[in-house]
């Protein structure tokens, strides 16, 4: 019996972007239908598990025109779409997905925001980094805490308790503290 791998899919207006994750992929066997069919089979792993997949895509393709990528980690394929439009789905079936089809959220993007996005080579354009904080300094966070407040009494009571015998629990009090 067959496995299915991990499929992941994005698209645009005029092709899909199907990614099949099956790390150190063998035999490798693609067949493409214009009328929207997909199939595909590989083997994969010591023992040669097979791995198959067969779905009905939402509507006709380019067979011609499609493409596939290979890497040690997955198998890539460009699919041209017959007619350039938006698809609802990848697959003519209706309700729940089968668990083994995913959106690929690094390739996608919406319908209206097409033409503005560039393709999946992940240009962040003009970005600024330095104003992200990656654990260098204080964050906002710390901006509630006044600066000159060093009492550190609460700290060496709470070291002390650590080296003595254990205590009954003590219920904390919801009074604000209030210093003097």
């Amino acid at each position: 019996m067959s496995r299915h791998p991990t499929i992941k899919w994005a698209q645009r207006s005029d092709k899909l972007f199907i990614t099949v994750e099956l790390p150190d992929a063998k035999n490798v066997k693609l067949k493409l239908e214009p009328e929207g069919k997909f199939l595909f089979s590989a083997t994969a792993g010591d023992d040669n598990v097979p791995y198959e997949v067969d779905l009905d895509l939402f509507d006709k393709i380019n067979v011609d025109e499609s493409k596939s990528s290979t890497t040690s980690r997955s198998i890539v394929y460009l699919v041209k779409k017959a007619e350039e439009k938006w698809w609802s789905r990848l697959i003519k079936q209706e309700g729940l997905r089968p668990v083994f089809l995913k959106v690929d959220w690094d390739k996608w993007v919406d319908e209206d925001e097409e033409d503005g996005k560039p393709e999946p080579d992940m240009d962040f354009g003009d970005m600024d980094f330095s104003k992200l904080n990656m654990g260098e300094g204080p964050s906002d966070f710390d901006a509630d805490v006044p600066e000159g407040d060093d009492d550190d009494s609460d700290t060496e009571e709470i070291e002390e308790e650590e080296n003595s015998e254990p205590k009954a629990a003590v219920p904390l009090s919801t009074e604000p503290k209030v210093k003097a």
